[in-house]
């Protein structure tokens, strides 16, 4: 309740260090399959956020594999981190 009484601003790009770039990009991934139904809207808008925080497009699709929209099922996020910045 805290947040939403006092919201923060977003960081912007150019300070966001690459482990948050990292989160922010896991989250929206896990947000977007939240509903269990993906539509090639989210998959463009989560590759366009993806270019405009440093990473390839492609990245999309493997964190899609391996991200799964209940938070209490964990990925491997190490492994995540390294495959993303290949």
């Amino acid at each position: 309740m805290a947040l939403v009484k006092n919201p923060e601003p977003l960081p912007s790009l150019s300070t966001m260090t690459e482990e948050d770039r990292f989160e922010y990009l896991y989250n929206i991934v896990q947000l977007m399959k939240i509903d269990s139904q993906v539509y090639l809207s989210e998959i463009k808008y989560c590759e366009e956020l993806a270019e405009k925080l440093g990473f390839k497009r492609s990245v999309i699709s493997v964190l899609s594999s391996r991200v799964f929209s209940d938070p209490s099922i964990t990925s491997n996020r190490e492994a995540l981190k390294r495959v993303v910045k290949k």
